[in-house]
C-alpha cells in the first residue's frame, strides 16, 4: 500500500520522502494548495485539509501542518501559531527580525501535526521542536527547507540554525525534539498495516 502525501510545499515532500525511505515505505506526492480555514488550531486545520485531499484522491492520504509559536512576540505572545504562512512571517523573516528588535527572550518553538485519513478515521500525530530566534538570517539556500524560518531558528542546545546544519546534524540533533512524522511512521508500520494484514487474512 502506497501512501500519498498532499502538500503545496515541495521542500516538505523531499524531507518526508527521505524519512519514509528509511523504513522502506513508498510515498506518492500530490501538489495541491489548500484554502486553509481561518482558525489558529493546527489539528482542526489538518483534519479539514486531509478530508479535502481524500475527496480528491478517494484513497488514504496524509497532510502535515506546522505552527510557529514565539513566546514573547511583541503585543501578541505566542504569535503567529498556525498563521505563520498566512501572516507572511514564514517567508519574510527580515520583517520578523525587525519586529523582534529589542526583545531579549527570543524563545520559540515549532509544533508539527500530521493527520492521516483512511476514509473512516482521522489519526493525528504531533512533534515539538524548541529553540530560539536569531538576530539575523543564517545558512545557505536549501531545497529541503520547509520555510525561511529555518534560517532564523536555532534548536535548543545548539548554536546553528536549521539551515546551517548538515543533514546529519539536523537528523541527529540533541534538542529533545519529537517528530510527528516519526510518530506517524511507527504507528502506520507497526499498527495500521498489521491490522490491515490481519483483516485481509481473516477475510480470505
Amino acid at each position: 500500500m502506497t501512501l500519498t502525501y498532499v502538500t503545496g510545499n515541495l521542500g516538505k515532500y523531499y524531507s518526508v520522502k527521505e524519512k519514509f525511505a528509511k523504513h522502506n515505505l513508498p510515498v506518492e506526492f500530490l501538489k495541491y494548495d489548500f484554502e486553509e480555514p481561518e482558525i489558529n488550531d493546527i489539528e482542526l486545520i489538518s483534519k479539514a485539509k486531509v478530508e479535502e485531499a481524500y475527496k480528491l484522491l478517494n484513497k488514504p492520504c496524509f497532510v502535515a501542518d506546522s505552527g510557529f509559536y514565539i513566546k514573547n512576540y511583541p503585543g501578541n505572545p505566542g504569535y503567529p501559531g498556525a498563521f505563520a504562512k498566512r501572516s507572511g512571517i514564514s517567508e519574510n523573516v527580515e520583517l520578523l527580525l525587525e519586529k523582534m528588535n529589542g526583545v531579549q527572550d527570543r524563545e520559540a518553538c515549532f509544533l508539527d501535526c500530521v493527520t492521516f485519513y483512511d476514509g473512516n478515521e482521522f489519526y493525528t500525530f504531533y512533534g515539538l521542536c524548541e529553540g530560539a530566534i536569531t538576530y539575523e538570517p543564517r545558512g545557505c539556500h536549501m531545497q529541503k527547507a520547509k520555510s525561511k524560518l529555518w534560517y532564523v531558528f536555532i534548536p535548543k542546545n545548539h548554536d546553528k540554525t536549521l539551515a546551517e546544519m548538515t543533514d546529519n546534524e539536523r537528523n541527529n540533533r540533541h534538542d529533545d525534539h519529537t517528530s510527528a512524522y516519526e510518530e506517524f511512521i511507527n504507528w502506520y508500520e507497526k499498527v495500521y498495516l498489521t491490522q490491515k494484514k490481519l483483516t485481509k487474512k481473516s477475510n480470505s
